[in-house]
């Protein structure tokens, strides 16, 4: 009888020691290619620093980045399918400023915009820049004020909920002026028609109107941030400029899904440090007038709830809708 027993503690013995080193040899994250969903489609600002990022990251993971743009519904649909996703680091989501726009634009939305998501990293930033049509009569903000009180200024955006739309009426609060709204389908139509002097100016990114201002064809007033553009460093900020409160523009941040363990979370923040940190990377980003930021999750949490309650004082005091 004892014998037998210590036969079969015998035969046992192997398999447990197979059992225990298979566990603590599991895989380490990621151990299969990771998914980008960009909820936007192919050739935006979003899709472009998705695959500026992509190299780095594929090379910081050891595994393959796969982009999946899911375009749609100003980023509802791609976001959903991310919300929806398995929690265990093989799904992430580039998200934009929108991520925190929409939940005061739309009823309903089928994702809790904070509860449904980890947050791992704000990625950069890309502050607006005010331009002005060479004809308005205003070298500065505080003069664009003074003609903005007369009624008779008017401002492009690429559409209602777009950031050159909020910014502009985050100004129109903040400076105490009537500005008529222009909307457009699309940032590149609202530039071309304050090129073309039909709109008088317009909050909008660096990379569409850098070769403008510096051909002489767009005058620059503010840059829309705390602190100036690598790329137009002559252009104060809006505090230099005397209207500190009407920072806005673009940023990009990544989520996982909610639930995604604490370790994926820094693996995954980890990537993303020294993808941003690689030289190449760094130039191309500093060349597009982003601002690499790299916060931790904590700070990012606090981005997203911080700009979630800014944007939506803002939408319900310019009454801003869904087109």
């Amino acid at each position: 009888m004892h014998g037998s027993i210590l036969r079969c503690a015998l035969a046992i013995a192997p398999l447990c020691a197979c059992a225990a080193a298979s566990a603590l040899e599991a895989p380490a994250y990621p151990a299969r290619p990771v998914r980008m969903i960009v909820p936007f489609s192919p050739g935006g600002g979003a899709d472009q620093l998705a695959r500026t990022l992509q190299p780095g990251l594929s090379a910081a993971f050891g595994q393959s980045l796969v982009i999946d743009n899911r375009g749609g519904a100003s980023g509802i649909i791609g976001t959903e399918l991310a919300a929806r996703a398995a929690p265990d680091g093989y799904t992430v989501l580039l998200v934009t400023t929108t991520h925190t726009v929409i939940p005061s634009m739309v009823a309903k939305l089928p994702y809790d915009p904070i509860k449904d998501f980890a947050a791992v990293s704000l990625v950069v930033t890309q502050p607006n820049i005010l331009v002005v049509h060479p004809s308005v009569a205003a070298k500065s903000v505080k003069e664009l004020v003074a003609l903005g009180k007369t009624g008779k200024l008017t401002y492009a955006s690429g559409g209602n909920g777009s950031q050159p739309h909020l910014g502009a009426e985050l100004l129109k609060i903040v400076a105490g002026i009537d500005i008529t709204h222009v909307p457009f389908k699309g940032s590149g139509p609202g530039v071309a028609a304050v090129l073309g002097g039909q709109v008088s100016m317009m909050l909008v990114g660096p990379l569409a109107i850098e070769g403008h201002v510096r051909a002489g064809k767009l005058r620059a007033l503010a840059v829309a941030d705390n602190k100036r553009s690598a790329i137009l460093p002559d252009v104060p900020t809006a505090a230099e400029a005397g209207f500190a409160g009407i920072e806005s523009g673009t940023w990009y941040g990544i989520l996982a899904p909610a639930r995604t363990p604490q370790a994926v979370v820094a693996a995954l923040h980890g990537a993303l440090a020294r993808t941003t940190a690689h030289v190449e990377v760094k130039s191309r980003l500093l060349a597009q007038g982003a601002e690499i930021v790299g916060s931790s999750p904590a700070a990012f949490d606090k981005k997203l709830a911080a700009e979630l309650a800014k944007w939506s004082q803002i939408v319900k005091r310019a009454g801003i809708e869904m087109q």
